[in-house]
């Protein structure tokens, strides 16, 4: 009798234990489902519309069936994309300046580029009267698109589309306070009217007409780079850089290597801020010896090396990188801007933009808001800060040797005019290979009673920054100020 007591006491001891486990997936379960509606209603309030209006969305295609794709206009009312219906209900994509805006606004034929792929969404939705809709499609019409308005100055864009003329490279403008990108051009360029008919030329093997140099073009920086090199030596002897000095022979030798200066020119004795506006090659070969490629590296990475850009827009991804392992000879060529470091004109754009507003670097953005065909404003997009790259005193420092440059350095082109500019030049070998040259310019310029203005320039297989690429900042600059 007492062991089947003590066999019936186990069995009902096992009901509780049963159901605590019981009660343990229940609440499992009840949690997973909470989270999984706590999901679903922060995708619909917070993640839906930019899952739909991703560019990689394909099923956004599908409103082409209902609307009538919109317009991509100039931030001063130029039409720089439209749909013409004809008679019988076919459509084409038209843009009536062609080649100017080819990379910026893109193509919505063979696939989609630019603010094209970009806006997508935008463009195929409908933001009509809603009884206006509703009659459309009671009647099987379609809906006509809401309107695309961007950042984008076309008399800026036709100014530095023509100051590049027949060279092959970029030009990119912005307001730094704000981030508006009012210029965006790239060379070789085609013509966004006919890219079906041509697109076995331009996509074909050898063909770089489609790649957009001003935002993912990767180039070896020049002395456009000894901007974060002379940062960098500023950082490590905050109390000493003024100290610095150098006697300028027309090239500098370190174990075997040689570094020569622009036509092997003797700069004779110079300070920091003579060796940046005259930039001395010489000098930076010696100074980069000097500094710690660590923190070097860690600077450049604060300064969008080797990250994405804040951009929404196709770009390039800039390297640099040293290590103790790397020569002297590679530092000293990554110091003057040759070695492995490449940069795009859009990062050297948003470096003087930084520079010229105290540091901080507002997100370049190409869109200014959203239209329906009426006019009515659906979505606008204000400026918005992205980070603070600099200190106050490191961008006045940089704001003072830029000026340097322009006043007392090799980009004179610039000075005496009604505005003040700042900037560094740069010349860059395209490769070991061959004695070609590539001429840059970074800089920025600004009148009181008006926004400033950042501009990097690219001149492909030209010559000297200062005979190539300066000579089409001015143009912008004159643009900018001269209305």
């Amino acid at each position: 009798m007492t062991q089947e007591k003590d066999g019936q006491n186990k069995k009902k001891s096992k009901k509780p234990s049963a159901n605590r486990e019981f009660s343990v997936i229940a609440y499992l379960f009840f949690g997973l489902f909470l989270c999984m509606m706590g999901y679903l209603a922060y995708f619909q309030i917070a993640k839906s519309e930019s899952f739909i209006n991703s560019p990689y969305n394909s099923l956004q295609n599908l409103f082409s069936g209902y609307v009538v794709r919109g317009e991509i206009r100039s931030a001063d009312g130029q039409v720089l994309a439209r749909t013409v219906v004809s008679e019988d209900g076919s459509e084409t994509r038209e843009y009536p300046f062609g080649r100017m805006f080819a990379h910026a606004v893109g193509y919505a034929d063979s696939g989609k580029s630019g603010l094209e792929n970009q806006c997508n969404f935008s463009l195929l939705r409908s933001h009509a009267f809603f009884l206006e809709r509703f009659a459309n499609e009671m009647a099987d019409q379609k809906n006509i698109g809401d309107n695309v308005i961007t950042t984008l100055d076309f008399g800026l864009q036709k100014t530095a589309y023509d100051a590049l003329g027949n060279y092959d490279g970029a030009v990119i403008a912005m307001e730094p306070e704000t981030g508006k990108i009012l210029a965006m051009v790239s060379k070789p360029d085609f013509d966004p009217n006919t890219v079906a008919a041509d697109w076995e030329e331009i996509n074909g093997e050898g063909s770089s007409v489609l790649f957009n140099r001003a935002t993912q073009g990767q180039y070896a920086p020049g002395s456009v780079f000894k901007i974060f090199t002379t940062l960098e030596y500023y950082r490590e002897n905050p109390d000493s850089y003024q100290d610095y000095l150098f006697q300028c022979e027309g090239e500098f030798t370190k174990d075997s290597k040689t570094i020569h200066c622009a036509e092997n020119e003797v700069h004779g004795t110079e300070d920091l801020r003579a060796s940046f506006a005259n930039s001395c090659n010489s000098s930076y070969a010696n100074l980069a010896l000097s500094l710690d490629r660590d923190q070097f590296s860690d600077l450049c990475d604060s300064l969008l090396f080797n990250r994405n850009l804040p951009i929404a827009f196709e770009s390039g991804v800039s390297s640099m990188s040293l290590t103790d392992q790397d020569s002297d000879s590679l530092v000293m060529e990554t110091g003057i801007g040759q070695g492995k470091t490449m940069v795009s004109p859009l990062h050297m754009m948003l470096i003087a933009a930084a520079v010229a507003n105290d540091g901080v670097l507002m997100a370049p953005y190409l869109v200014d808001r959203v239209e329906n065909y009426d006019g009515v404003t659906v979505t606008a997009y204000d400026p918005r800060e992205y980070r603070q790259l600099l200190t106050g005193e490191e961008a006045a420092f940089l704001q003072d040797y830029m000026y340097a440059v322009v006043n007392d350095g090799t980009g004179s082109v610039l000075s005496g005019q009604p505005y003040a500019a700042y900037g560094k030049t740069g010349t860059a070998q395209v490769s070991d290979e061959t004695e070609k040259l590539n001429a840059w310019f970074a800089g920025y310029a600004e009148m009181e009673g008006k926004n400033s203005i950042a501009v990097a320039v690219i001149v492909e297989d030209s010559g000297y920054g200062n005979a190539y690429a300066v000579p089409i900042a001015k143009k912008v600059f004159d643009a900018y100020y001269g209305r």
